[in-house]
């Protein structure tokens, strides 16, 4: 059995950094209704390993509800969008996605039930979701929020096995190393640069040890998070004298949307007017829903922070 993974900012912060934007999404294929019944059967039954075990599935899924944004997000980029029936009330990407007033958060087991799904898909066992649907034979597919990119490119490919998108699912996680790799590769890395990230404005932050820490990670970029006194496993709260003492090259908000956190409320804060992020308008304003999703858009996400540290570098 694979073992559970730790939900990261969603679940350490309760609701932060919940509300987004809609993107255009990607194109949907052909509605599984109108392939051949022993095409849409095919590479059937399976087996995932996912986070609550084992989970086989004897036919394709036509009736997927997912309680994840970021799972939401998937299964559209693989191709899974026409057998999805309903989403949660936080997936507002992609704009086409079928929302409801489902709440990961707050599941309620009769309104998942009265969607008819064949398949449930959810990124956290919250009042014990899983086996509350097992008693009414639903299968559901527990994909936790992923503690390092090589999980997250895991899930997307199991995510594709289980919905009968293998392939594209395969295309997608190819595409995203690449890019990633690429990214990685084209980054100033010898300017030895410092960074804040900020996930609300208590503050708290995200060490290197975390999802998001290890995108930052890719960029050569050193976490002033790592220093705080109590990790409070990644996710420390920061004092403001904390910050202002470690004066980080770059500060990266993904508080925006959530909290309208901007350059210039920071530099209200007790002692932050001075610091060089702020002097240097190296205060970089993320897509709250990037910085907390861990599905296809991180390589969005990276892209982001490429350009920031880029023209950081350049000033450097």
């Amino acid at each position: 059995m694979r073992p559970v993974r730790t939900a990261f900012a969603g679940a350490l912060l309760g609701t932060l950094a919940l509300a987004g934007c809609g993107q255009t999404g990607t194109p949907t294929p052909t509605p599984a209704a109108s392939v051949p019944a022993a095409a849409s059967s095919a590479g059937f039954p399976v087996t995932i390993e996912a986070g609550n075990g084992q989970v086989t599935l004897a036919k394709k899924p036509e009736r997927i509800v997912s309680l994840s944004a970021t799972h939401t997000e998937t299964l559209f980029a693989i191709g899974a969008g026409p057998q999805v029936v309903a989403v949660d009330d936080q997936s507002n990407y992609p704009p086409e996605a079928p929302k409801t007033d489902l709440s990961g958060f707050k599941p309620n087991v009769e309104a998942i039930v009265a969607q008819k799904p064949d398949l449930v898909i959810i990124s956290n066992d919250i009042d014990q979701i899983v086996a509350e649907l097992g008693k009414v034979n639903v299968p559901v597919l527990l994909e936790p929020a992923a503690t390092k990119i090589d999980e997250a490119y895991e899930e997307i490919a199991e995510i594709g096995a289980a919905t009968g998108n293998k392939a594209k699912a395969d295309e997608v996680v190819s595409g995203m190393r690449t890019a990633m790799d690429k990214l990685a590769a084209e980054a100033p890395k010898d300017k030895k640069l410092t960074y804040y990230h900020e996930l609300d404005q208590t503050p708290f932050a995200a060490t290197s040890q975390t999802f998001i820490g290890q995108v930052y990670a890719l960029f050569g970029l050193t976490n002033i998070a790592d220093k705080a006194p109590d990790q409070a496993g990644g996710y420390p709260k920061l004092s403001a004298e904390f910050v202002a003492q470690a004066d980080p090259d770059l500060i990266f908000l993904a508080d925006v949307k959530c909290c309208q956190q901007s350059k210039e409320t920071l530099a209200e804060r007790p002692g932050w007017q001075n610091l060089s992020a702020i002097k240097n308008d190296q205060v970089i304003q993320l897509d709250d829903d990037l910085a907390s999703r861990w599905g296809p858009r991180v390589v969005d996400l990276a892209e982001d922070i490429g350009a920031a540290v880029a023209e950081a570098g350049a000033k450097s």
